[in-house]
Protein backbone atom coordinates (compact mmCIF):
# COMPACT_ATOMS: atom_id res chain seq x y z
CA UNK A 1 0.00 0.00 0.00
CA UNK A 2 1.58 3.29 -1.07
CA UNK A 3 2.47 5.65 1.78
CA UNK A 4 1.60 8.79 -0.25
CA UNK A 5 -2.02 7.68 -0.46
CA UNK A 6 -2.79 9.04 3.01
CA UNK A 7 -2.13 12.23 4.96
CA UNK A 8 0.48 12.38 7.72
CA UNK A 9 -2.24 11.83 10.35
CA UNK A 10 -3.58 8.74 8.55
CA UNK A 11 -1.47 5.62 9.09
CA UNK A 12 -2.29 2.21 7.55
CA UNK A 13 -1.15 -0.87 9.50
CA UNK A 14 -0.95 -4.14 7.58
CA UNK A 15 -0.46 -7.62 9.05
CA UNK A 16 -1.15 -10.72 6.91
CA UNK A 17 -4.73 -10.27 5.67
CA UNK A 18 -5.67 -7.75 8.40
CA UNK A 19 -5.72 -4.04 7.58
CA UNK A 20 -6.03 -1.31 10.19
CA UNK A 21 -6.10 2.44 9.76
CA UNK A 22 -5.09 4.89 12.50
CA UNK A 23 -6.38 8.45 12.17
CA UNK A 24 -5.48 11.26 14.61
CA UNK A 25 -6.53 14.89 14.88
CA UNK A 26 -6.77 17.46 17.68
CA UNK A 27 -9.93 19.00 16.20
CA UNK A 28 -13.02 16.78 16.44
CA UNK A 29 -14.74 18.23 13.36
CA UNK A 30 -11.64 17.74 11.23
CA UNK A 31 -11.18 14.32 12.79
CA UNK A 32 -14.58 13.14 11.49
CA UNK A 33 -13.77 14.49 8.04
CA UNK A 34 -10.35 12.81 7.95
CA UNK A 35 -11.78 9.47 9.10
CA UNK A 36 -14.33 9.48 6.29
CA UNK A 37 -11.70 10.61 3.76
CA UNK A 38 -9.20 7.91 4.81
CA UNK A 39 -11.83 5.18 4.71
CA UNK A 40 -12.89 6.20 1.20
CA UNK A 41 -9.25 6.16 0.05
CA UNK A 42 -8.82 2.72 1.55
CA UNK A 43 -11.91 1.41 -0.25
CA UNK A 44 -10.74 2.90 -3.55
CA UNK A 45 -7.31 1.33 -3.17
CA UNK A 46 -8.85 -2.10 -2.51
CA UNK A 47 -11.18 -1.76 -5.49
CA UNK A 48 -8.31 -0.73 -7.78
CA UNK A 49 -6.38 -3.84 -6.72
CA UNK A 50 -9.37 -6.22 -7.13
CA UNK A 51 -9.82 -6.60 -3.40
CA UNK A 52 -12.72 -5.86 -1.08
CA UNK A 53 -13.32 -5.14 2.60
CA UNK A 54 -15.30 -7.65 4.65
CA UNK A 55 -17.79 -5.19 6.14
CA UNK A 56 -19.11 -7.81 8.56
CA UNK A 57 -15.70 -7.88 10.26
CA UNK A 58 -14.94 -4.16 9.98
CA UNK A 59 -15.22 -1.98 13.10
CA UNK A 60 -13.94 1.36 14.29
CA UNK A 61 -12.90 2.49 17.76
CA UNK A 62 -12.58 6.07 19.03
CA UNK A 63 -9.63 6.14 21.44
CA UNK A 64 -9.84 8.76 24.15
CA UNK A 65 -8.72 9.66 27.66
CA UNK A 66 -11.11 9.44 30.62
CA UNK A 67 -13.81 12.11 30.80
CA UNK A 68 -13.27 13.00 27.14
CA UNK A 69 -16.60 13.25 25.30
CA UNK A 70 -17.03 11.00 22.27
CA UNK A 71 -18.03 12.41 18.91
CA UNK A 72 -21.01 10.91 17.14
CA UNK A 73 -19.75 9.68 13.79
CA UNK A 74 -21.33 7.68 11.03
CA UNK A 75 -19.07 5.69 8.71
CA UNK A 76 -20.57 3.56 5.96
CA UNK A 77 -19.74 1.94 2.65
CA UNK A 78 -22.30 1.18 -0.05
CA UNK A 79 -25.04 2.10 2.46
CA UNK A 80 -23.69 -0.45 4.94
CA UNK A 81 -22.83 1.18 8.31
CA UNK A 82 -19.52 0.36 9.99
CA UNK A 83 -19.95 -0.74 13.60
CA UNK A 84 -18.64 1.61 16.28
CA UNK A 85 -17.34 -0.50 19.18
CA UNK A 86 -15.74 0.26 22.54
CA UNK A 87 -13.32 -2.69 22.27
CA UNK A 88 -11.85 -4.89 19.58
CA UNK A 89 -9.49 -7.86 19.36
CA UNK A 90 -6.30 -7.04 17.49
CA UNK A 91 -3.60 -9.72 17.04
CA UNK A 92 -4.73 -11.49 20.20
CA UNK A 93 -4.96 -8.33 22.34
CA UNK A 94 -8.31 -6.90 23.44
CA UNK A 95 -8.00 -3.13 23.01
CA UNK A 96 -10.61 -0.79 24.50
CA UNK A 97 -11.42 2.82 23.58
CA UNK A 98 -9.91 4.04 26.89
CA UNK A 99 -6.83 1.79 26.50
CA UNK A 100 -7.70 0.02 29.72
CA UNK A 101 -6.45 -3.56 29.90
CA UNK A 102 -9.27 -4.85 32.10
CA UNK A 103 -10.95 -6.79 29.28
CA UNK A 104 -7.71 -8.28 28.03
CA UNK A 105 -6.54 -9.50 31.44
CA UNK A 106 -10.04 -10.84 32.10
CA UNK A 107 -9.75 -13.14 29.10
CA UNK A 108 -6.30 -14.39 30.18
CA UNK A 109 -7.23 -15.23 33.79
CA UNK A 110 -9.44 -18.30 33.05
CA UNK A 111 -6.75 -19.72 30.75
CA UNK A 112 -4.05 -19.25 33.40
CA UNK A 113 -6.30 -20.80 36.06
CA UNK A 114 -6.72 -23.82 33.79
CA UNK A 115 -2.96 -24.01 33.37
CA UNK A 116 -2.56 -24.05 37.19
CA UNK A 117 -5.05 -26.92 37.37
CA UNK A 118 -3.07 -28.86 34.76
CA UNK A 119 0.16 -28.30 36.71
CA UNK A 120 -1.46 -29.54 39.91
CA UNK A 121 -2.77 -32.69 38.19
CA UNK A 122 0.53 -33.72 36.60
CA UNK A 123 2.87 -32.79 39.46
CA UNK A 124 2.88 -36.25 41.14
CA UNK A 125 4.02 -37.88 37.89
CA UNK A 126 6.60 -35.45 36.46
CA UNK A 127 10.08 -34.21 37.29
CA UNK A 128 10.84 -30.60 38.17
CA UNK A 129 12.35 -29.93 34.73
CA UNK A 130 9.30 -31.41 33.00
CA UNK A 131 7.00 -29.29 35.17
CA UNK A 132 9.03 -26.21 34.26
CA UNK A 133 8.66 -27.02 30.54
CA UNK A 134 4.91 -27.44 30.89
CA UNK A 135 4.74 -24.13 32.77
CA UNK A 136 6.55 -22.35 29.95
CA UNK A 137 4.29 -23.94 27.33
CA UNK A 138 0.89 -23.46 28.98
CA UNK A 139 1.39 -20.57 31.40
CA UNK A 140 4.36 -18.39 30.50
CA UNK A 141 3.44 -18.15 26.80
CA UNK A 142 0.06 -16.63 27.74
CA UNK A 143 1.52 -14.35 30.41
CA UNK A 144 4.32 -12.93 28.26
CA UNK A 145 2.29 -12.24 25.10
CA UNK A 146 1.82 -8.48 24.70
CA UNK A 147 2.97 -7.92 28.28
CA UNK A 148 4.79 -4.69 27.43
CA UNK A 149 1.37 -3.12 26.80
CA UNK A 150 -0.58 -4.35 29.86
CA UNK A 151 2.14 -5.42 32.32
CA UNK A 152 2.11 -2.15 34.30
CA UNK A 153 -1.68 -1.89 34.61
CA UNK A 154 -3.43 -2.45 37.93
CA UNK A 155 -5.32 -5.36 36.32
CA UNK A 156 -2.10 -7.37 36.09
CA UNK A 157 -2.04 -8.00 39.87
CA UNK A 158 -4.42 -10.95 39.67
CA UNK A 159 -2.32 -12.48 36.93
CA UNK A 160 0.77 -12.11 39.13
CA UNK A 161 -1.15 -13.87 41.92
CA UNK A 162 -1.84 -16.77 39.54
CA UNK A 163 1.81 -16.85 38.48
CA UNK A 164 2.88 -17.24 42.11
CA UNK A 165 0.26 -19.95 42.49
CA UNK A 166 1.80 -21.82 39.56
CA UNK A 167 5.29 -21.49 41.09
CA UNK A 168 4.03 -22.83 44.44
CA UNK A 169 2.44 -25.83 42.68
CA UNK A 170 5.66 -26.63 40.80
CA UNK A 171 7.81 -26.36 43.94
CA UNK A 172 5.30 -27.97 46.30
CA UNK A 173 5.03 -24.88 48.50
CA UNK A 174 2.30 -23.85 50.88
CA UNK A 175 -0.12 -21.03 50.10
CA UNK A 176 1.70 -18.38 52.14
CA UNK A 177 5.27 -19.43 51.33
CA UNK A 178 7.42 -16.80 49.63
CA UNK A 179 8.03 -17.29 45.91
CA UNK A 180 11.01 -15.00 45.39
CA UNK A 181 13.70 -17.66 45.88
CA UNK A 182 11.75 -20.27 43.88
CA UNK A 183 11.47 -17.76 40.99
CA UNK A 184 15.28 -17.47 41.04
CA UNK A 185 15.85 -21.23 41.36
CA UNK A 186 13.54 -21.99 38.44
CA UNK A 187 14.99 -19.13 36.35
CA UNK A 188 11.46 -17.81 35.77
CA UNK A 189 10.91 -14.06 35.88
CA UNK A 190 8.09 -12.62 38.03
CA UNK A 191 5.46 -10.78 35.99
CA UNK A 192 6.88 -7.27 36.52
CA UNK A 193 10.41 -8.45 35.74
CA UNK A 194 9.13 -10.06 32.55
CA UNK A 195 7.39 -6.78 31.73
CA UNK A 196 10.67 -4.87 32.21
CA UNK A 197 12.51 -7.37 30.00
CA UNK A 198 9.95 -7.15 27.18
CA UNK A 199 9.78 -3.36 27.46
CA UNK A 200 13.54 -2.83 27.33
CA UNK A 201 14.05 -5.32 24.50
CA UNK A 202 11.51 -3.31 22.50
CA UNK A 203 13.60 -0.18 23.18
CA UNK A 204 16.93 -1.64 22.02
CA UNK A 205 15.35 -3.38 19.01
CA UNK A 206 13.66 -0.14 17.91
CA UNK A 207 16.40 2.44 18.46
CA UNK A 208 15.08 4.67 15.67
CA UNK A 209 12.02 5.48 17.80
CA UNK A 210 14.15 6.97 20.59
CA UNK A 211 16.63 9.83 20.98
CA UNK A 212 19.74 10.09 23.14
CA UNK A 213 20.10 13.26 25.24
CA UNK A 214 23.49 14.00 23.69
CA UNK A 215 21.79 14.34 20.29
CA UNK A 216 19.57 17.13 21.62
CA UNK A 217 22.03 19.25 23.62
CA UNK A 218 25.72 20.07 23.52
CA UNK A 219 26.20 20.54 27.28
CA UNK A 220 28.04 17.58 28.82
CA UNK A 221 26.06 16.18 31.79
CA UNK A 222 25.67 12.87 33.62
CA UNK A 223 22.44 12.22 31.71
CA UNK A 224 24.04 12.77 28.29
CA UNK A 225 23.83 9.08 27.35
CA UNK A 226 20.35 8.60 28.76
CA UNK A 227 17.42 8.39 26.37
CA UNK A 228 15.46 11.60 25.96
CA UNK A 229 12.28 11.60 28.08
CA UNK A 230 9.50 13.73 26.54
CA UNK A 231 7.35 15.81 28.87
CA UNK A 232 3.91 14.33 29.51
CA UNK A 233 1.14 15.07 32.00
CA UNK A 234 -1.34 12.47 30.78
CA UNK A 235 -1.15 9.32 32.93
CA UNK A 236 -2.31 7.24 29.98
CA UNK A 237 0.76 8.30 28.01
CA UNK A 238 3.11 7.87 30.98
CA UNK A 239 2.00 4.24 31.23
CA UNK A 240 2.54 3.71 27.51
CA UNK A 241 5.38 1.75 25.95
CA UNK A 242 7.47 4.73 24.77
CA UNK A 243 7.45 6.77 28.00
CA UNK A 244 7.77 3.72 30.29
CA UNK A 245 10.50 2.26 28.09
CA UNK A 246 12.64 5.41 28.33
CA UNK A 247 12.16 5.62 32.10
CA UNK A 248 13.03 1.95 32.64
CA UNK A 249 16.09 2.19 30.39
CA UNK A 250 17.45 5.34 32.07
CA UNK A 251 17.24 3.58 35.45
CA UNK A 252 19.36 0.60 34.36
CA UNK A 253 22.87 0.14 35.76
CA UNK A 254 25.41 1.80 33.46
CA UNK A 255 27.12 -1.48 32.51
CA UNK A 256 23.86 -2.74 30.97
CA UNK A 257 23.03 0.57 29.26
CA UNK A 258 26.46 0.58 27.65
CA UNK A 259 25.42 -2.52 25.66
CA UNK A 260 22.60 -0.57 24.01
CA UNK A 261 24.01 -1.10 20.51
CA UNK A 262 24.60 -4.85 20.93
CA UNK A 263 21.15 -6.45 21.21
CA UNK A 264 22.34 -9.97 22.13
CA UNK A 265 24.79 -8.73 24.76
CA UNK A 266 22.19 -6.33 26.17
CA UNK A 267 19.58 -9.13 26.47
CA UNK A 268 22.08 -11.44 28.17
CA UNK A 269 23.12 -8.82 30.74
CA UNK A 270 19.55 -7.68 31.36
CA UNK A 271 18.30 -11.25 31.79
CA UNK A 272 20.99 -12.01 34.37
CA UNK A 273 20.22 -8.78 36.23
CA UNK A 274 16.47 -9.41 36.37
CA UNK A 275 16.85 -13.08 37.35
CA UNK A 276 19.21 -12.02 40.15
CA UNK A 277 16.77 -9.50 41.64
CA UNK A 278 13.36 -11.02 40.69
CA UNK A 279 11.51 -7.71 40.97
CA UNK A 280 7.88 -7.92 42.08
CA UNK A 281 7.00 -4.31 41.13
CA UNK A 282 8.24 -1.33 39.14
CA UNK A 283 8.74 0.64 42.36
CA UNK A 284 11.05 -2.09 43.62
CA UNK A 285 13.02 -1.92 40.36
CA UNK A 286 13.36 1.88 40.44
CA UNK A 287 14.31 1.96 44.13
CA UNK A 288 16.90 -0.77 43.59
CA UNK A 289 18.46 1.21 40.73
CA UNK A 290 18.58 4.38 42.86
CA UNK A 291 20.37 2.47 45.64
CA UNK A 292 22.77 1.04 43.06
CA UNK A 293 23.64 4.53 41.77
CA UNK A 294 24.19 5.89 45.31
CA UNK A 295 26.36 2.96 46.42
CA UNK A 296 28.19 2.80 43.07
Amino acid sequence: MTSNLFKNNQTPVLFADDTSLIVTHSNQANFSRDVASAFNKLNNWFAANFLSINLNKTQYVQFMAKNTPTRNMSISHNNTPILNTINTKFLGLIITDSLSWKNHTAQIIPKLSKACYVLRCIRPFMSLEAMKSVCYSYFHSLLSYGIMFWGNSSYSLQIFWLQKKAIRIIMGLRTRDSCRKPFQLLRILPLESQYILSLLMFVVENKSLFQVNSDRRSINTRQNFNLYQPQANLTLYQKGVHYSGVKAFNNLPINIRNSFNDVKRFKLKLGKYLHLHSYYSLEEYYNSCISYFIEG
